[in-house]
């Protein structure tokens, strides 16, 4: 199944005055599929979304409607390609899509030549599993003539082939109205452990979704060995599990080694691999030059929530019984939901987190540009009351009441109500249903 992906309008805008365009984030998040699907639409029409699966004897450059596209997954090509890249790079045609460049950065410096004799927008894009802002060669090579695109796995407002909805612009607009909605109730937790992994959500049963992400792990510690040599690859999976279980909590990467036969050092360097590959990702705390007391350790985010059960072994029955995990793992839901709508809008927005010592905290504080700050609380239960707004209002106090947008406690009730000036309780499901 083909969903709509609400940051095409940004890769169409960005191929009519970008010469090289990259697509990155997780394998099997849809990359591939958006580029065909932006570039080369009758290619994937008729091959369909597993189009990459039918090409294990294809030719080196298979033409698109529009587009060329070139596989590196594909041992052959890849081989051809590190072994002459200059060679390889001058022998491409007009327009292509060249897949999963992280595992062939000795192209890097030729696609840069190629792209100063032709200053053409659209020469090439490019997808890769790996974030390239940690490839040097590719980000000094390709800068200033590249344009970075970050996809996601899939928003829910995309899973329910819905526009962006307004959260985010009733957040730091008017505030929420007093309206009326149902409970998601068990369906909370069946969208927290389905996650947001097109290739996932296609499978049939919970069972056969869990099974996808076992072979998914299978093959992401594979790929990192492609790209980075470590003495014990086989603490990957633990290590990424390890994280899941951690997951929105505070970094602390003493309590992730403790259980390794490897250095602090060494654990760190792992870490660092999984964000490389977007398995994780720190959540730096917000920051405030007049306020000394916060607390300044990153938090802590798996990359998606399905990946996060299969690694746990829970599946949304068990999610409705451990609510101490539930709680953890709908922050992250949430966190991730909010990154999403984010990336498909025309304003900028940083995610942070705040926490001082008085233990005050709020789970996601976004900025809106330099001046605009809001803050939003997740709950996993049916009720909120004052004392659930007590971080956001320290962070008010923190932000100023003229940069301080508003605070919202996401619960799984069924009203939107304001619990003073700036301060609301709205229901989860209106993170993503159109308001």
């Amino acid at each position: 199944m083909l969903y709509p992906r609400h940051i095409e309008p940004r890769l169409t805008e960005a191929l009519e005055d970008s010469p090289v365009v990259l697509i990155h984030g997780p394998r099997q998040c849809g990359k591939t599929t958006l580029a065909q699907m932006v570039c080369a639409p009758m290619y994937l029409k008729q091959h369909g979304t597993d189009s990459r699966q039918s090409q294990t004897n294809a030719p080196r450059a298979i033409r698109t409607s529009g587009y060329h596209y070139i596989d590196f997954d594909d041992s052959t090509v890849s081989k051809t390609a590190k072994k002459d890249p200059m060679g390889f790079v001058a022998a491409l045609p007009e327009r292509v899509i060249l897949d999963e460049v992280q595992r062939v950065p000795e192209i890097f410096s030729a696609l840069k030549i190629q792209v100063d004799r032709k200053r053409t927008p659209g020469l090439f894009v490019m997808t890769g599993s790996a974030n390239v802002l940690q490839i040097p060669k590719l980000t000094d090579s390709l800068a200033g003539r590249m344009q970075i695109i970050r996809l996601y796995p899939l928003s829910q407002c995309e899973l329910e082939d819905q526009s962006c909805p307004r959260f985010l612009d009733t957040l730091f607009g008017d505030g929420f109205r007093i309206e009326t909605t149902e409970r998601l109730g068990t369906n909370l937790f069946e969208r927290i452990a389905a996650g947001g992994y097109p290739a996932a959500l296609a499978r049939p049963s919970e069972r056969r979704q869990i099974a996808w992400y076992r072979d998914y792990l299978h093959q992401l510690q594979t790929d990192i060995l492609d790209f980075s040599r470590i003495s014990m690859p086989d603490s990957l999976p633990q290590l990424l599990e390890s994280c899941a279980a951690q997951t929105a909590g505070l970094f602390n990467l003493s309590s992730l080694a403790s259980s390794f036969q490897l250095s602090r050092p060494a654990i760190g360097g792992y870490v660092r691999l999984l964000e490389t590959s977007f398995l994780i990702e720190r959540l730096l705390p917000w920051q405030n030059n007049r306020q000394s007391r916060l607390v300044k350790t990153p938090k802590l985010h798996i990359g998606d929530t399905g990946l996060a059960c299969a690694l746990l072994g829970v599946n949304a029955a068990g999610l409705e019984v451990d609510r101490p995990l539930l709680g953890q793992l709908l922050e992250t839901f949430v966190f991730h939901e909010l990154r999403r709508q984010a990336a498909c809008r025309d304003d900028f927005m940083s995610f942070y987190h705040y926490r001082d010592r008085d233990r005050a905290e709020v789970d996601i504080v976004i900025e809106r540009g330099t001046m605009e700050v809001a803050g939003v609380e997740v709950k996993a239960s049916g009720t909120v009351t004052m004392a659930d707004f007590r971080g956001l209002r320290r962070l008010r106090d923190a932000v100023g009441s003229r940069r301080f947008k508003g605070g919202v406690v996401l619960y799984d009730g069924e009203v939107s109500v304001g619990f003073g000036k700036g301060f609301y309780a709205v229901p989860l499901r209106m993170l993503w249903e159109k308001n």
